[in-house]
C-alpha cells in the first residue's frame, strides 16, 4: 500500500536511493531559500514553523523545507543508523556512512548550502549568523540524536556545529526549528514590515529597549512620558539609553563588545570564517 501523502516538501527515498516525491500539491520551489533538515523524525516538521508569519510565508513560496530521513539510507535487513560508542560507554551513536549518505543526498543540488549540525558543543547561534544565512540559498541541518554523530562523517563532510546554548536536548529538531525561524524571518517579504529587524534585539549589538502600548494606565502604571511626547529625537535617545542600561547589566558579554570596537570586528571576522566551513575544531 503506497505511503499517504505528506505536505511542505517531505522527502523519502527508496530502497535504491532514488528519490520518491510524496508531496502532494505545489512542486518544489526553485530559486527560493530552502532549509533541509535531516532527522529521524521528519514528521516533527514543519512543527511550529508552519504557523504564524513563517507558515504563511511557506504557503506563499518565500521560502522551502525538506525534511529527509535518515534511516532511508541504512542498509541491511534492520536498518540501523547507529551503533554503540567505540571505546565502551552508555547510549549509541549515528553511523557515519549513514550520516554521509544523507548529507549527500540532500546536499546534490547546492554543495554551496551551509551545512549545519546542531550540537551543544558548537558554536554560539547568533542574529549575524541568522542574517549571513538568510543571505544564502537556504541551510542543510543535521539533527543529531542519541549520544551525538561519528566525528569522521563531521570532518569528512566539513559540518559546522552550532549550538543554541548550553545546554541538552533530546534531539536537535527544536533547535533546528528555531535557527530556522531566527533566519526565516530575515527573507524580504516574510515580516509585513522590514523595520521590525532593524530595531529588534541584537540588531544593533544591544538588547531591545522595552516596549509599551494601551491602555496609557494599567494596574497603576503608566507608560514613560517621553513615549507620549510625540519629539522623535528624545524617544530615540530613551530607547538608547534603556537598550544600554539593559544590556549592560544583563549581558555584561554583550556590553564588552558593544564598548570595544576591537572585539566586536575580531568576534564577526570569527564567524564570517566558521561560516564559510573553514575553521576547524
Amino acid at each position: 500500500m503506497a505511503a499517504p501523502p505528506r505536505s511542505h516538501g517531505r522527502l523519502s527515498i527508496s530502497a535504491n536511493l532514488r528519490p520518491r516525491d510524496l508531496m502532494d500539491g505545489p512542486k518544489r520551489l526553485s530559486g527560493v531559500w530552502t532549509a533541509k533538515v535531516l532527522t529521524l523524525y521528519p514528521q516533527m516538521f514543519p512543527g511550529v514553523l508552519e504557523y504564524s508569519l513563517t507558515g504563511r510565508a511557506l504557503s506563499a513560496g518565500l521560502w522551502g523545507m525538506e525534511a529527509i530521513q535518515i534511516r532511508d539510507f541504512a542498509t541491511g535487513k534492520h536498518r540501523n543508523v547507529d551503533d554503540t560508542p567505540a571505546g565502551g560507554g552508555a547510549g549509541m551513536v549515528l553511523r557515519a556512512d549513514v550520516v554521509a549518505r544523507a548529507i549527500d543526498f540532500a546536499q546534490r543540488d547546492s554543495a554551496a548550502r551551509p551545512l549545519i549540525y546542531l550540537s551543544p558543543r558548537g558554536a554560539p547561534f547568533t542574529q549575524a549568523m541568522a542574517r549571513d544565512l538568510a543571505q544564502g540559498p537556504g541551510v542543510t541541518l543535521l539533527c543529531g540524536r542519541f549520544e551525538g554523530v561519528d566525528q569522521r562523517v563531521l570532518e569528512a563532510r566539513e559540518v559546522q556545529e552550532v549550538s543554541l546554548g548550553d545546554f541538552v536536548l533530546t534531539g536537535g529538531e527544536i533547535a533546528a526549528q528555531a535557527l530556522i525561524d531566527a533566519t526565516v524571518r530575515l527573507i524580504p517579504r516574510v515580516l509585513g514590515n522590514a523595520e521590525s529587524t532593524v530595531e529588534e534585539t541584537f540588531s544593533n549589538g544591544l538588547l531591545e529597549h522595552p516596549q509599551y502600548t494601551r491602555p496609557a494606565q494599567w494596574e497603576g502604571r503608566t507608560i514613560p512620558d517621553v513615549l507620549l511626547s510625540g519629539h522623535h529625537g528624545d524617544i530615540d535617545a530613551w530607547r538608547r539609553a534603556q537598550a544600554e542600561a539593559l544590556t549592560k547589566t544583563r549581558r555584561p558579554d554583550l556590553w564588552r563588545a558593544y564598548t570595544d570596537p576591537d572585539q566586536s570586528t575580531e568576534r564577526s571576522a570569527r564567524h564570517k570564517t566558521a561560516a564559510k566551513g573553514e575553521e576547524k575544531d
